[in-house]
């Protein structure tokens, strides 16, 4: 700051002389200021590289998914595998997707004597069970060790209503705890799934002691077992060792049992071809 002339005590201007740090004082502020100002310039120029960068990463991520899930979700070809597994988990869902008209037919047919063909009839449904409540003790402890899930009963006769049939579904998690449990279920015709009669029909005498024979066959992640006996209430006990048993009754029993055994199990009609229907 240039000094300035100020009239004294008689009226005479006086130079005034400006303070030497003044200036040098400015300058250092304003250099100060300039600094701060590049500063703020680098930083927010560091800080728009850094959004820029990780926006592009996010957007590249982005892409790169839409692109995946667009391929993942695409209809394509199924593989043999992926069309097995869809084969496993149709017959597996079948004891509970189906009506139980399709898993226990209300007439099945069987071939009696003399090639003659004849009609099995369902006289009822029993409700559904744990599994070791419907059957014997020694099989019940094997379905219950491998995690059997529930037991469909259902009851038939012959066409003449001279034998009556209970046929049991046991139901396990999938094919291989069936095979597993299949190979530890014992060898004994005298035990099996409990028959279940119902009154006021041709089964009512039919209980445990009337079964004559019993037997099982797998098929999925199901065992169907199968008894048979007599109408008339004759027990097993009753009819000596050397008798045999009328030649109809055990082929019917099978016939029965097998029949359903083979709904369950069959591969579906139609396997889709690709993983959205049949158009790839």
């Amino acid at each position: 700051m240039r000094g300035v002339r100020a009239p004294d005590a008689g009226g005479r201007r006086v130079r005034v002389r400006s303070w030497p740090g003044a200036s040098r004082d400015r300058a250092a502020i304003e250099r100060a200021e300039l600094a701060t100002l590049e500063q703020g310039i680098r930083f927010r120029t560091i800080f728009l590289i850094l959004m820029g960068t990780i926006l592009a990463i996010a957007a590249i991520n982005v892409l790169t998914g839409t692109v995946g899930l667009v391929r993942e979700t695409r209809s394509r070809p199924m593989t043999a595998a992926e069309q097995a597994r869809y084969v496993q988990e149709d017959i597996a869902r079948r004891w509970h997707t189906w009506p139980a008209d399709l898993v226990f037919p209300v007439e099945l047919q069987y071939i009696g004597l003399g090639r003659v063909q004849q009609y099995a009839r369902r006289v009822g449904l029993a409700p559904e069970v744990a599994c070791a409540a419907g059957v014997d003790a020694p099989v019940g402890s094997v379905l219950t060790e491998y995690g059997c899930r529930t037991l469909l009963r259902a009851t038939y006769v012959d066409q003449t209503s001279t034998f009556a049939f209970t046929v049991g579904i046991a139901v396990l998690a999938d094919e291989e705890k069936r095979i597993a449990a299949s190979g530890q279920l014992a060898v004994d015709d005298r035990v099996g799934v409990r028959p279940v009669a119902f009154p006021g029909t041709a089964t009512e005498l039919f209980g445990a002691a009337q079964r004559q024979r019993n037997s099982w066959i797998g098929v999925g992640p199901y065992i169907i077992f199968a008894t048979g006996g007599y109408t008339d209430g004759r027990t097993r006990e009753s009819i000596p060792p050397e008798e045999i048993l009328h030649s109809e009754l055990w082929p019917t029993a099978q016939a029965v049992a097998g029949r359903i055994a083979h709904a369950l199990g069959d591969e579906p009609s139609a396997v889709p071809q690709c993983t959205q229907g049949n158009v790839c």
